[in-house]
């Protein structure tokens, strides 16, 4: 039996799922956030790229059928996103102690946490796909992070122009189909049986995101290691999925995939090209990222992996230390994520059977 589940794991690296149009998605999104950096890059204004990569993430919320639909929730996610942003802006300004890194990382991750809740909540009631507060935990702290941003007006006017961007590029194709542009899904009221489970996926996110960045400060200091919200970014990847199995091979897909993926960083870092071919690089990756996503996520994260740290090094320079972080918080925040999923789960199965929901002979 354990040999076969090795095989059935080892077989799901490999193994892609059915294509769903994955390569149109996949223009959008990279058309979506090459067009805003390329421009900045144009402008001489690399300061402010941060805001229009987390405002591009509003294409990727586009996997629905109908241009009114898809419309109606890349609205919403591109509302969510801006009052994130907007956020952490106010809290870099404002709250977080900058000179004293220390105090900053323990706020960092106690703003995030709450983030992480708040979103993967907002999300659900929202309707959005994908599910969670994934990229919400990782534009609030990126940002917040930041200890000299730019000025707050152009942060969120660049944000918010790629958010429309994302929304123009997403109902490009209703273009000559104005017939079919208003036919639109009603959304079925949610069950209460749903909205139970819409707060507690909030209250997984908060658990898995907060117990991720207080080992991340811990641990990741012991370690010299950085960006502890990287570690709070992959706590939550392992809880989407409709079944334990599957939550848990996520987890390791992201591992394994981080690993991979850091073969290509390394090969960038070696080959040293210029500014503009970065961007285009970022545009690639955000396209094959989304191609595989759905089909196969180990695969994509080895795109995912060096688009994240290529984008989070535009105002630094590429280096090395980046690498090492990266790993060691992924490695921190999947083994959280994952055995809150195992724990989650074997609390449930107690609960069943305490509710006598579960018969003793299955249990």
């Amino acid at each position: 039996m354990g040999l076969e589940k090795l095989k059935e794991s080892t077989k799901s690296l490999v193994t892609l799922g059915p294509a769903r149009k994955d390569h149109w998605i996949g223009l959008r999104t990279g058309l979506g956030i090459f067009a805003p950096l390329i421009t900045l890059f144009a402008i001489d204004r690399m300061d402010l790229v941060v805001f229009a990569v987390f405002g591009a993430f509003t294409g990727v919320y586009g996997r629905v059928d109908g241009y009114w639909n898809r419309l109606r929730m890349q609205v919403r996610s591109g509302l969510l996103f801006f009052a994130v942003i907007a956020l952490a802006l106010a809290a870099s300004y404002w709250w977080v102690d900058h000179q004293n890194p220390e105090v900053m990382k323990w706020q960092i991750v106690g703003a995030t946490t709450l983030i992480a809740g708040l979103c993967s909540v907002l999300v659900g009631f929202m309707r959005l796909r994908p599910g969670g507060s994934l990229f919400h935990i990782f534009a609030f702290a990126a940002i917040a992070s930041i200890p000299h941003a730019a000025p707050m007006g152009e942060a969120l006017l660049v944000a918010g122009l790629t958010i429309v961007l994302a929304l123009v590029i997403g109902a490009s194709g209703a273009i000559g189909q104005w017939a079919s542009l208003w036919k639109r899904t009603k959304l079925p009221p949610l069950s209460d049986n749903v909205r139970k489970a819409i707060w507690w996926e909030g209250l997984f996110h908060v658990l898995s995101a907060g117990v991720a960045g207080i080992l991340a400060n811990t641990l990741g200091s012991e370690l010299s290691a950085g960006h502890n919200y990287w570690a709070m970014v992959a706590a939550v990847v392992p809880l989407v999925g409709h079944t334990t199995r599957l939550r848990i091979r996520r987890g390791v897909h992201r591992v394994l995939g981080t690993l991979v993926g850091m073969i290509l960083m390394a090969l960038l870092i070696w080959s040293n090209p210029q500014m503009w071919i970065l961007l285009a690089f970022i545009a690639v990756c955000q396209f094959l990222a989304e191609m595989l996503v759905m089909r196969n996520y180990f695969m994509a994260q080895i795109f995912i992996t060096p688009m994240a740290l290529v984008g989070v090094s535009l105002g630094t320079g590429l280096s090395g230390s980046v690498m090492y972080d990266r790993v060691v918080e992924t490695l921190i925040g999947c083994a959280v994520g994952m055995l809150g999923v195992l724990l989650g789960s074997w609390l449930g199965s107690v609960l069943k059977r305490k509710q006598g929901l579960v018969p003793k002979s299955e249990s």
